[in-house]
Parts: structure tokens; C-alpha cells; sequence
């Protein structure tokens, strides 16, 4: 199912602080959403979250204009109307020689082999080298004078 929708903003975000009003503008969204598509698990495209923030957490629009579209599983997916809508692909995995032969031979696809759980290698703690400390360049030694000491004969011994 896919719909299209102007969803106005502005009553929800003047609700908030200013420092919060993107923010209150992305729940407001969300909300809008989950009532209109009956749907709890709401996702927001990246074009629709840049357009929402794109003058910051304290200037959000005043209404915005989306694309909506909710799958089989319930997962409602909302892009900021006329973004390019991204599909995935799924990628099929490529057959090697093996399984192409197996398919000849029995007829049926083969299914891929269980993956081989090795034991994990018990390594032996390694403790850090010491690291030498770092050479700073000196500065040159400069020998200070020694005090010049007199050597004075003893004195005479007076009985």
C-alpha cells in the first residue's frame, strides 16, 4: 500500500524547547504515521531526516510531504516525497564447478556444506617489550670551580 502525505509539524515542535524541536519534529512524524498506516514499526528515510534537520535542531519545517509505503510484514518505510527510492537487490550466490557438477549428476540443487568450527588457538601471552627511555639531547656540562680550600698547618701545641 503507498500513500502520500502532508504532514504538518509545527503543533507538535512549538510544543518543545527550542534546544528540541527537531527532535519533537521527528516524533510528531513518526506518530502521524503509525495512526494514518495502523503500523508500530516506523521507518524514516535519510532524505526525510536531512530535510527535517536541515536548518538545525532549533528551526525544523513547518510541514513536509512524504511518501509512504508499508509491505506485507507490516514495516511502514516513509522518503521525503520525489527522493529516489532505493531497491534492494538480492544477490543470488554464485555456483562454483562443485556445485554445478552435483547439480548435473543428482538433479537437485546441493546444499552447501556444513561450515567446519576450528578449534581456537590458545595463544601465549605476549608481554610488551620495555620500551628505553627516550634520548634527549644534553646540554653541555659545565664544570663549576671547585672552592679553593688553604691548607693550614696545625697549630702549635703550647704545655
Amino acid at each position: 500500500m503507498e500513500r502520500t502525505y502532508v504532514i504538518p509539524l509545527r503543533k507538535g515542535w512549538l510544543k518543545a524547547q527550542r534546544y528540541k524541536r527537531a527532535k519533537k519534529a521527528i516524533n510528531t512524524l513518526k506518530e502521524f504515521l503509525k495512526k494514518h498506516m495502523k503500523s508500530e514499526d516506523v521507518r524514516l528515510g535519510t532524505h526525510l531526516n536531512l530535510f527535517v534537520w536541515k536548518h538545525g535542531i532549533r528551526c525544523p519545517p513547518s510541514r513536509v510531504k512524504v511518501n509512504v509505503s508499508k509491505d506485507d510484514k507490516g514495516v511502514v518505510r516513509a522518503e521525503l516525497f520525489g527522493a529516489p527510492v532505493e531497491v534492494k537487490k538480492v544477490v543470488e550466490e554464485k555456483k562454483g564447478i562443485v556445485k554445478r557438477i552435483a547439480e548435473k549428476v543428482t538433479g537437485k540443487e546441493a546444499k552447501p556444506a556444513a561450515p567446519v568450527e576450528k578449534p581456537a588457538e590458545v595463544k601465549p601471552e605476549v608481554k610488551p617489550a620495555v620500551k628505553p627511555a627516550s634520548v634527549a639531547p644534553k646540554a653541555p656540562v659545565v664544570k663549576k670551580p671547585e672552592a679553593v680550600v688553604k691548607k693550614v698547618a696545625p697549630a702549635p701545641v703550647i704545655q
